[in-house]
């Protein structure tokens, strides 16, 4: 048993290592393409001194940021071609352009708080005429308390559990790293094999 635990140790310190290598860049990416479970996992990865939680915050602001700004760039220049071509797509985002009219800003500000509706929101908001100064602006800010919120939540989470935790923590802590490790390779995966999926299933206007 002391065995596999000085090993199992040996391979966390590997995983330090690959967190302080990679951790950056892997929040960078996955926020780029959608999802706050990475910053949460990286803001326990913080409080357990394996990464910093400035530069995780700073890494989710900048993903989810530039990631909102592509969809949105892409929507100026696609979108609405998309839409005509596409007329199927209309009555499952309608509900989306309404709120868009309605509530500009406030829905620039929330849409990323709201679970499924990140991918499509940009584009919307594109085609609904915002101005790039007003979006980028606004995203900018949303981006920027969304970061802050999830890589806090999981900063005084994982503090939490070492207090909670208490003599097993030192125990219980790498295989929580680990599986953390394991979860965000599970999303990179998912993640592409999602836009995969996404774009074979599209039609082939080209046939036409």
């Amino acid at each position: 048993m002391r065995g596999f635990l000085d090993t199992f140790l040996e391979t966390f310190s590997d995983l330090e290592t690959f967190l302080h290598t990679y951790g950056y860049f892997a929040i960078l990416l996955l926020t780029f393409l959608e999802g706050e479970t990475i910053v949460i996992l990286a803001g326990i990865a913080a409080a357990q001194d394996l990464m910093s939680p400035v530069l995780v915050a700073l890494s989710g602001f900048a993903g989810s940021f530039l990631g909102d700004q592509l969809y949105y760039t892409i929507g100026r220049r696609y979108g609405q071609p998309l839409l005509d071509e596409r007329p199927y797509l209309k009555p499952k985002i309608e509900w989306a352009f309404k709120l868009v009219r309605k509530y500009q800003d406030l829905y620039i500000l929330s849409f990323r708080f709201i679970y499924g509706v990140r991918n499509v929101s940009p584009f919307v908001i594109a085609i609904s005429g915002v101005t790039r100064w007003r979006f980028m602006f606004l995203n900018a800010l949303s981006a920027l308390i969304w970061a802050v919120i999830f890589t806090s939540g999981g900063y005084f989470f994982g503090h939490a559990m070492e207090h909670l935790l208490d003599g097993y923590y030192g125990v219980i802590m790498p295989f929580v790293g680990l599986a953390s490790m394991i979860g965000i390779l599970a999303m990179v995966y998912r993640q592409l094999k999602w836009r995969h999926t996404a774009h074979t299933a599209a039609p082939d206007d080209s046939s036409k």
